[in-house]
């Protein structure tokens, strides 16, 4: 079945190779998780919610175009660290509204609907719209997801990983960069085959992991990704069920209950944000080394144990690099027979 997958992806990105992007034509108007955006020109003012958008912008060549960031887990990458220095970070959580338009933007691009939307913790998109601020909700978190059901929303169908492939399509339509768009979508669509040829012979049908992302604290139950998110995706892109079951984002769920599901990989999240103790990934080793229920499973006692950026949990580029690295460290695993 893997197989199968990789050749359909090189069999895609052969086609894409054949055509080349056209120049947008303005006016021009895009559908976005339920809000019609129009714009006249490319946007030449943009502040990012969230840092998926911010470093897309970067690959599409954008950086100039931002004015100002916010909402970051991990430092930014290298590559991007001196046009970054050069932004004004709002914050590192969430911007006040205020600090948002007193930037004058031509766009908003959003990570996340609980930042921009019907309860958002900046505003909603209402508000921004009334004075004529297009607002870009990334797809990978509106589309079928509820966004106001669970602390990060519920997913209605399993992510699809064409809902990222279609924001660098969009924003490079928007700023008038569309050969760059499909350039960078088919890099990251071979860099997604080379992750599962590394997985296709490795035999994982029987194994399984629990990916941890935070906790409020070290001892209360820990947020884990659920089985139709982005770490699910990654999961069952190389063949590795998701021991979570709910279809919350970002659920809780207790040790005694991941315990005895006896995870074969503990995949945990390294974060450079500390609104949590648990975002410390030093801390998270120290407690699954220690902890009565944790030290005993499987994962731990063999260490089993993967760490990947929090961003590479995130329907983001950094996805892509965090998949070859799952793809990697589990192909370097001798697992029980």
């Amino acid at each position: 079945m893997l197989l199968a997958r990789l050749t359909a992806l090189i069999t895609g990105l052969g086609l894409c190779a054949l055509a080349q992007a056209a120049p947008t034509r303005y006016p021009l108007t895009v559908e976005n998780c339920g809000s019609t955006l129009t714009f006249q020109h490319a946007p030449a003012r943009t502040v990012t919610i969230g840092q998926a958008g911010t470093e897309m912008l970067y690959a599409l060549g954008l950086g100039d175009k931002v004015v100002g960031t916010s909402l970051w887990f991990n430092d930014v990458l290298p590559r991007y660290k001196a046009q970054n220095d050069r932004i004004e970070r709002l914050a590192a959580n969430e911007p006040s509204f205020e600090a948002v338009i007193g930037k004058r933007p031509e766009l908003v691009a959003v990570e996340l609907e609980w930042m921009v939307g019907p309860q958002g913790a900046v505003g909603t998109r209402e508000q921004f719209h009334e004075l004529k601020i297009p607002t870009y909700l990334m797809p990978s978190d509106c589309e079928a997801k509820d966004n106001l059901v669970g602390a990060d929303g519920t997913r209605l169908a399993p992510f699809r990983i064409d809902s990222l492939y279609k924001s660098v399509s969009q924003l490079a339509e928007i700023f008038d960069v569309q050969e760059r768009g499909r350039q960078l979508n088919e890099e990251l669509k071979a860099s997604l085959a080379r992750s599962v040829a590394t997985a296709q012979n490795k035999r994982l049908k029987d194994t399984s992991a629990l990916v941890w992302f935070s906790s409020s604290s070290i001892e209360t139950d820990p947020f884990v990704a659920g089985h139709k998110g982005i770490p699910d995706f990654l999961l069952s892109t190389l063949g590795v069920r998701n021991v979570v079951q709910s279809d919350e984002e970002w659920p809780t769920v207790g040790w005694e209950t991941i315990a005895k599901a006896n995870p074969t990989f503990l995949v945990i999240a390294r974060m450079d944000r500390r609104r949590f103790p648990a975002d410390d990934v030093q801390k998270k080793l120290e407690f699954l080394r220690s902890d009565p229920v944790a030290r005993n499973m499987d994962a731990v006692k063999n260490n089993r144990i993967i760490i990947l950026d929090a961003m590479a949990m995130q329907a983001s580029l950094r996805m892509f690099d965090g998949l070859e690295q799952l793809a990697s460290a589990i192909d370097g695993y001798e697992l029980p027979k």
